[in-house]
């Protein structure tokens, strides 16, 4: 019997502040396993980057469960460090280079410096960085700054991936590059991805299932099981069992669809 990832089993969570309360995710349940590429969609404040939050342990629920790997992780210190974690803006220190940029999970980790360069360099290639391990952020293109911090965020050699909207500040055609670039890692090295987009059509073309989240306080409204053959090709958006399926989120969205 395989063993979930990830279990989410009843978890809520609210922020208070001075003048107001805020609900924001509310008796939330999925389970995740190993290896599964989800995609997390809901409107603006339903909840995504909080969920993330309490993954990686920065939060803990107000009430409910966290499980990985069927260990109960009760309090935040147990999840951190558990999880890779790359948050929308890549967070790439301008004055380090592409490689000294990608050992900062090794170096946190005690790895000797000489090593954690090694190791890194290795995986430039598979990145198309191997060009660049000795330029910095500013000289590097949107997505190659999104693949330096993907190559930073698998450099903390954990199993599960949180990508928190990675390639919602590039133009369309990047972002369908990017799209294929990152499904081919996946295939590589087949770590459990959790990948939060506001794109209903890459939720849909990366995802083994769709989790869609209603509006605050989140809710786990729509679960959708993708049976698009793998590997995948952008050509697959003008099939029509693509667009009824788009169709099927846009409505649990609440999105009106002629």
């Amino acid at each position: 019997m395989t063993i979930p990832k990830i279990e989410i089993r009843n978890v809520s969570k609210t922020f208070h502040a001075e003048t107001r309360v805020v609900k924001a995710l509310e008796d939330v349940s999925l389970t995740i396993m190993p290896g599964e590429f989800i995609t997390l969609i809901g409107p603006s404040g339903s909840g995504k980057s909080t969920l993330f939050n309490l993954l990686v342990g920065l939060l803990d629920p107000d009430t409910g469960e966290i499980c990985i790997d069927s260990e109960v992780c009760g309090d935040s210190a147990q999840r951190v460090g558990r999880v890779g974690y790359m948050p929308q803006r890549d967070l790439l220190m301008p004055w380090r280079s592409v490689l000294d940029n990608a050992i900062v999970p090794l170096e946190l980790r005690g790895v000797p410096r000489g090593q954690a360069r090694e190791r890194a360099r290795e995986m430039l290639p598979l990145f198309g960085l191997e060009e660049f391990a000795g330029a910095y952020p500013s000289e590097l293109s949107g997505g190659m700054r999104q693949r330096a911090a993907l190559l930073r965020t698998m450099l903390t050699e954990r199993d599960i991936l949180l990508l928190d909207e990675p390639f919602g500040a590039l133009d369309a055609l990047t972002r369908r590059e990017m799209e294929d670039w990152l499904l081919g890692i996946w295939r590589e090295f087949r770590q459990t991805v959790l990948f939060i987009t506001h794109d209903v059509e890459e939720a849909l073309y990366l995802a083994d299932r769709v989790v869609v989240l209603s509006a605050r306080p989140g809710r786990v409204k729509r679960i959708l099981k993708v049976d698009f053959p793998r590997p995948r090709r952008h050509s697959i958006l003008a099939d029509p069992a693509f667009a009824r399926q788009v169709a099927e989120l846009l409505e649990a969205l609440g999105v009106p669809v002629d």
